[in-house]
């Protein structure tokens, strides 16, 4: 690359940056349009005649359509916020089961089993611990649209050597052969409606952590997430080398 020439990543920070601000611009409006067809609705309950009733439908389909909108300008704002980490020392499995935790409700609506194997004697890592939750709940947000009938989902961590494996199964519809292979790009989405940005910022999250990401899946029986993460042999405190493990 010669001195004057721009630097490919420098730029395309450029362009999400700007992508990022004009989504952020996009969303405000958009939110107001959405909570006023929200009132529009309340106010046409009950309508009397079939014009009346065509009127409703036709608010709901605006409205659905609006909150589609709303929810993909989202996903691509956390998507554009994955381009820098902020490391800190953090516990593998606190972030696995607080996440867990807060997918619980949303499980346990959708008659999924959650079911944990999480080593008790893992080093603490050096990550960005926000983003690493952002990456881990995409996948189990990935495993619920996967079960919509309910089902298992698997969590599992281990340390094999100088890296932590996190293993994510879910036992739904499984992904073609001819999909998996894209699974991870952008704008890819398998599901009508679906951003196609969920599991590209999971891969991009763990990119910036030195980590890897990869998949298995059979159709009817359910996918398999392999996350493998660096463990720094300098990220433990002293302090916490003394701990029995919980």
């Amino acid at each position: 690359m010669s001195p004057h020439s721009p630097d490919p990543a420098e730029a395309w920070s450029h362009v999400v940056t700007l992508a990022a601000g004009l989504a952020h611009e996009i969303k405000n409006p958009l939110s107001t349009i959405n909570l006023n067809l929200q009132l529009l609705q309340e106010d046409w309950q009950g309508p009397a005649t079939p014009r009346q009733r065509r009127a409703l439908k036709r608010l709901e389909t605006l409205q659905r359509e609006t909150s589609r909108l709303t929810g993909l300008l989202e996903d691509f704002l956390r998507y554009a916020r994955t381009q820098h980490i902020e490391p800190e020392p953090c516990r593998p499995n606190d972030i696995v089961q607080e996440m867990l935790d807060f997918f619980a409700p949303q499980a346990a609506q959708r008659g999924i089993e959650i079911r944990t194997r999480l080593a008790p004697d893992l080093p603490t890592i050096h990550a960005d611990p926000k983003l690493l939750k952002q990456a881990f709940l995409n996948l189990v947000v990935n495993a619920r649209e996967a079960m919509p009938d309910g089902g298992e989902l698997l969590v599992q961590t281990a340390r094999h050597g100088d890296q932590l494996q996190i293993d994510v199964t879910d036992t739904g519809v499984g992904i073609p052969d001819h999909h998996l292979g894209k699974i991870f790009d952008l704008y890819f989405s398998t599901r009508e409606g679906g951003s196609g940005l969920g599991l590209a910022a999971t891969r991009r999250i763990l990119e910036l952590h030195g980590g890897t990401i990869d998949a298995e899946s059979e159709v009817h029986k359910g996918t398999h997430f392999t996350i493998r993460l660096p463990i720094a042999p300098t990220t433990q405190h002293p302090a916490e080398s003394q701990e029995e493990p919980s």
